[in-house]
């Protein structure tokens, strides 16, 4: 569920969070909110915690346990959200199919329709981590025609790459109907993949122009 405050033009926003377990999601929660490396325990349930992202957004961050008990009680955390970000653990390649079945079933949901998604693949640091491109592919995200989305890669262990995952949060909060896509003319992946980042916001920035 989500607001905007006409006195301050201040969002509030729903973002649920999933991924499978291990994917370092409570990790990654903590670190945005700035605080350090703690150990964390598997999830049972969720963890909430607000967070204020650039742009005069203010989030409600529900980090949902990945464990596969856990995974049919997903749909219960769907409705009213705003974003939904999935973590993906970038060095593990043998469950990366898993992780893209489950994606699937979740952007099923009709409670997802015209909800913009945000891929992380978090433990990017590593130095056997899947490369972006090849992720992207595997993902197969062109499947869901209108689906708004962006992967960005991104560290829970040195922070890398959350400022922006931050900045892509702001940005997919203006983007969440089908509808409003088709209006503005947007391509329904937004801003695709980060190395693709830059050109996108070129592009946007002359199609505005042109009008």
């Amino acid at each position: 569920m989500g607001s905007v405050s006409s006195r301050s033009h201040r969002v509030e926003a729903q973002v649920v969070m999933m991924g499978l377990d291990s994917a370092g999601k409570t990790t990654l929660l903590y670190k945005l909110k700035g605080h350090q490396l703690v150990d964390t325990l598997p999830t049972v349930g969720f963890n909430v915690e607000p967070l204020e992202a650039p742009g005069q957004a203010c989030l409600t961050l529900w980090d949902v346990g990945g464990q596969s008990p856990l995974r049919a009680s997903w749909k219960d955390y769907l409705e009213g959200t705003a974003v939904l970000v999935f973590v993906l653990d970038s060095t593990d390649e043998a469950r990366l199919p898993e992780a893209v079945a489950e994606l699937t079933e979740v952007l099923e949901d009709p409670h997802l329709d015209g909800v913009p998604l945000l891929v992380l693949a978090n433990k990017h640091e590593a130095p056997h981590a899947l490369p972006l491109p090849e992720i992207r592919n595997r993902l197969g995200l062109q499947r869901f025609p209108g689906l708004c989305w962006q992967l960005r890669a991104c560290s829970a262990l040195t922070g890398e790459g959350l400022p922006e995952a931050l900045g892509s949060l702001r940005r997919l909060l203006s983007y969440r109907s089908p509808r409003s896509l088709q209006a503005q003319g947007v391509p329904s992946r937004c801003w695709g993949t980060q190395d693709e980042d830059s050109e996108g916001r070129k592009q946007e920035k002359a199609r505005l122009l042109s009008k």
